[in-house]
């Protein structure tokens, strides 16, 4: 960072009070990415590679969360303000000549083209300070800016604090500045904490830098949305939907159906190919892959998983599973993490598939659960089969081979094989491994008594009659 001449430096110390939470405000998710992630990625676009995150409050979390490659940390112990806050990161600054670019930790609609236009605009301008703004027709609740005869800025005035005159300007502050970094060494440590809340405002640095005979800067920017600062619940919904809105669109426009928008989330990192259509009620997180002309949904969650072209998946979940090229699943099919179907493979209604692989070709179609087993192709699986994988200490694996047969309501009792061709009768409890082309049943004989419930009927019957004339 100190080989660069742009230094960034992500405020999250803060506690997020009026978040009601345990979690610390920048972990919590828009569009599946935490807020200060997403501001992350914003800062390392703008060309900083490993901006300095400011943790306070659940801070191990946030470390935990982003890690350390592509952050430096700095710690905020005792939450004095935004001031003291950049003043904890000052250290590693040390010796950096260059200019700073700090930005909130809750701004997660802001993108790396706005803050690359920031700093451009402060570079050309020569300034010791450059702020982002923006023009509300109701500014109320944010801080104001407040220029002299000359149109320079000399101060920002927080709502709470503002005079009558002062709640009329109409530019506000987003909360996102470049400092050169001469000035803010030489006078982010002068800041004083002489207010109601006894904190070191980072906006008090305007009036120390004008009082220096400084140049203070703006670039006004006409979409608010970009700037969005979220500060409780209903605000993090609002940037969620602003974001979802802008995802959805991009989609959209590079060859996604969505037939239903307003009931359809994709996620920041979803891809998805062309002529997919996605039908009301889908729900795509993580790094999920899509594939071309794949049909999805209605009524459907995928997660972390990857799809092939001419996929179909009709009200299903799937969690880190891969589908292949034209395979099929659902209607209320789970696939679990390791779930590989293979080409053309079909996995049907009431269908469980947990680190499994099945085959090109396979039929997995009702109400069936397969679980730590590698099926062949062209293998089909009966309605109601069970690969008994857990023995209550450690599971085991089951093999079936190329075009086996297993019948409806059999259980595999795992580690078994069952060989290519084979054939398991319904009804089969399997203990021991089946050859090739064999044909295995494993369960009581039938017998037939003739009549027999004909003669229960009338014992029956007289029984019932005795007791009611006893009465």
């Amino acid at each position: 960072m100190q080989g660069s001449s742009l230094a960034g430096v992500i405020l999250a110390a803060g506690k997020g009070t009026r978040m009601k939470s345990d979690l610390p405000k920048g972990l919590h998710s828009v569009c599946g990415l935490p807020m200060v992630e997403h501001v992350g990625r914003a800062v390392r676009s703008a060309g900083i590679d490993r901006p300095i995150l400011v943790i306070g409050h659940g801070g191990e979390l946030i470390r935990q969360a982003c890690g350390d490659e592509q952050y430096a940390y700095a710690v905020q112990e005792d939450q004095l303000g935004t001031g003291h806050a950049l003043l904890m990161a000052l250290e590693q600054l040390r010796g950096f000549e260059g200019d700073v670019l700090v930005t909130p930790g809750d701004t997660p609609l802001l993108e790396g083209s706005v803050l690359q236009r920031l700093v451009e605009a402060h570079r050309e301008g020569g300034a010791a300070m450059t702020i982002a703004t923006v023009e509300l027709d109701d500014p109320s609740g944010y801080g104001r800016i407040i220029r002299d005869g000359n149109l320079s800025v000399v101060h920002i005035v927080e709502d709470r604090d503002a005079t009558h005159d002062e709640k009329l300007v109409r530019e506000i502050n987003s909360g996102l500045y470049v400092f050169r970094s001469s000035a803010l060494f030489e006078h982010l440590p002068t800041l004083n904490n002489l207010n109601n809340h006894g904190e070191y405002y980072l906006t008090d640095m305007v009036r120390a830098l004008a009082d220096a005979g400084e140049r203070i800067d703006t670039v006004v920017f006409q979409d608010r949305g970009i700037l969005m600062g979220v500060n409780d619940r209903w605000q993090l919904s609002e940037a969620a939907k602003l974001m979802r809105e802008a995802i959805l669109r991009r989609h959209s426009r590079n060859g996604v159906s969505i037939l239903d928008p307003a009931s359809t989330f994709i996620g920041v990192d979803v891809e998805i190919g062309h002529d997919t259509i996605l039908e009301p009620g889908t729900i795509l997180e993580g790094r999920t892959r899509l594939g071309d002309r794949c049909v999805i949904g209605p009524f459907t969650k995928i997660t972390d998983s990857t799809l092939g072209d001419r996929c179909t998946v009709l009200m299903s979940h799937l969690n880190r599973a891969t589908m292949e090229d034209g395979s099929r699943c659902g209607p209320y099919a789970n696939l679990r993490p390791g779930a590989v179907l293979g080409t053309e493979a079909k996995v049907g209604n009431f269908v469980e598939i947990k680190n499994s692989q099945l085959g090109a070709g396979t039929s997995v179609s009702h109400l069936t659960y397969i679980g730590d087993a590698v099926i062949g192709a062209k293998a089909n699986i009966g309605a109601g089969t069970i690969t008994c994988n857990y023995d209550g200490y450690q599971k085991h694996r089951t093999v079936i081979g190329d075009g086996a047969f297993v019948g409806s309501n059999s259980t595999l009792v795992a580690p078994v094989t069952i060989g290519r061709g084979a054939m398991v009768a319904a009804g089969s409890v399997i203990t021991k491994d089946v050859g090739e082309n064999d044909l295995a049943f494993g369960r009581a004989k039938q017998e037939v008594k003739i009549q027999w419930v004909a003669h229960w009927r009338e014992q029956k019957l007289q029984q019932r009659h005795a007791q009611t004339s006893g009465t």
